[in-house]
């Protein structure tokens, strides 16, 4: 899937659509990437003279991609995280980089769905972590726009 593609299924839009393309293999393994301009926000501050990507952004990339695992049980429904375990941050991502994200659906009871994710740059290991995601009803979600 491409960018726009993605869009389709995830609510994420710019500057917060951290996954630039995805695939999700036969063994239903999401193989996803996200190149690192130095432009993003999160950059800006983070940390000046030594950019280095936030780990809880990379955290979030590695979500957004387990995010579309879920496929068609996510149309018309928010993915909220409901735990991080076991996050263990190896290597820093820099910009330049493209962060590459493999992971798995390991359990789903209701609409809870427990995955497991690593992320690398060019082969090294750089974050892993099991995400646990709630699918909340779009219809049931506050309008919150100020």
């Amino acid at each position: 899937m491409t960018r726009e593609q993605i869009k389709d299924f995830i609510p994420h839009r710019e500057p917060m659509i951290l996954v630039d393309k995805i695939e999700i293999d036969e063994n239903d393994v999401a193989h996803a990437s996200y190149h690192v301009t130095g432009k993003e926000f999160f950059l800006q501050g983070h940390f000046p003279g030594h950019p280095v990507v936030p780990g809880v952004i990379l955290c979030e990339m590695m979500a957004q991609a387990c995010a579309l695992l879920i496929g068609d049980d996510l149309k018309g429904r928010t993915p909220f995280y409901a735990g991080i375990e076991g996050a263990k941050f190896k290597s820093s991502v820099f910009p330049g980089d493209t962060f590459e994200t493999t992971a798995r659906i390991i359990n789903k009871r209701g609409m809870i769905y427990f995955t497991e994710a690593s992320g690398y740059v060019d082969g090294r290991l750089c974050v892993k972590s099991r995400l646990s995601f709630a699918l909340v009803d779009n219809d049931k979600l506050e309008d919150r726009i100020q």
